[in-house]
């Protein structure tokens, strides 16, 4: 193996090995997909605490009911979040009463069942995509240190083939391997980071669903009865 006196990022890219090169590839897109999907959930989460605000600015503005889940059913925007949860209870809520028959207890619990439904769809829409900022986060460095053992692996095989070794026929071969470990952290940490702060800001953003859902069933209990 001859000494390379170019160590710079691309000529160490493009003299690795080929299992080397798969591995930064794969994290390259691994890191280009977590980096999508961040920016993603960013505005996403945005857009459903803007929505929450909102929804709860008009709710407890004094509007009849009635005439808020005609405005959300007949609009032509679809409704999200706190007002889909709102939109199903209502609906749920004013079948059961059409019914007749049927005691306070059991419109109550038909009710929280539809909320609940309607809550565990919007959670699971917002918690879309954590779980591959999760995989990310806690692969990504295991799969750039195999990588490096591999780059390194065979750095020193071929040093069998050199009478002396000197520090100029290791270098290059070790300093390309590290760059899948440089690689897999730059994937891993914006990925932990993110998957973080956004689990926390969807639980916040669960409890004020779930209290919402407990003030609204106060509120339609006494019309039932």
């Amino acid at each position: 193996m001859q000494p390379s006196t170019d160590l710079s990022f691309l000529a160490l890219v493009a003299s690795a090995s080929l299992v080397v090169k798969l591995v930064m590839l794969l994290l390259l897109v691994a890191s280009f997909l977590s980096w999508l999907f961040i920016f993603q959930k960013l505005f996403s989460l945005r857009q459903a605490v803007r929505q929450a605000d909102d929804f709860e600015r008009e709710f407890w503005s004094g509007v009849d009911l009635a005439a808020l889940f005609q405005s959300l059913t007949s609009g032509p925007i679809v409704a999200r979040g706190m007002a889909k949860i709102f939109e199903a209870g209502f609906r749920e809520f004013s079948k059961l009463k059409r019914q007749g028959g049927m005691d306070i207890s059991a419109v109550m619990d038909g009710t929280r069942r539809a909320m609940r439904a309607a809550y565990q769809r919007e959670l699971d829409q917002l918690e879309g995509r954590l779980s591959f900022l999760a995989t990310v986060g806690s692969v990504s460095p295991y799969v750039g240190l195999f990588g490096t053992v591999w780059g390194i692996m065979n750095s020193f095989r071929g040093l069998a083939n050199v009478g002396q070794a000197t520090l100029a026929h290791v270098a290059p071969g070790i300093a390309e391997a590290l760059i899948a470990t440089a690689m897999g952290l730059f994937a891993a940490i914006p990925a932990v980071i993110a998957y973080n702060r956004y689990t926390h800001d969807i639980d916040r953003l669960a409890t004020r669903y779930e209290s919402f859902m407990e003030e609204l069933s106060n509120i339609l209990q006494r019309q039932a009865r």
